[in-house]
């Protein structure tokens, strides 16, 4: 039942700040990279205590970080070698 909430509360943001977007849209642009750099780091923050203050999740770090860093790598490896398929079959090169 918490999940659900905590869904239609994420939609609720998401459409309000849609709609706030679409009102605001003809004012002066408003730099928000600074907001957003800010609001990246706190989550990053609450993530790492998250992560911290949970002694099952800290225990299992080695297993999950090896397999996040397979999945990143393979990610990375097969990214670039259908750019490069694809660069040879426009002939971009």
């Amino acid at each position: 039942m918490m999940f659900d909430l905590m869904v239609v509360i994420f939609v609720i943001a998401l459409v309000f700040g849609i709609g706030l977007g679409y009102v605001w849209r003809e004012r002066k642009r408003v730099n928000l990279g600074r907001v957003t750099f800010a609001a990246i780091i706190a989550l990053i923050f609450l993530m790492g205590f998250n992560i911290g203050s949970d002694n099952v999740l800290l225990a299992s770090m080695p297993t999950v970080g090896v397999n996040a860093l397979v999945i990143v790598s393979l990610t990375i490896f097969f990214s670039l070698v259908f750019v490069k398929i694809v660069r040879k079959m426009v002939k971009l090169e």
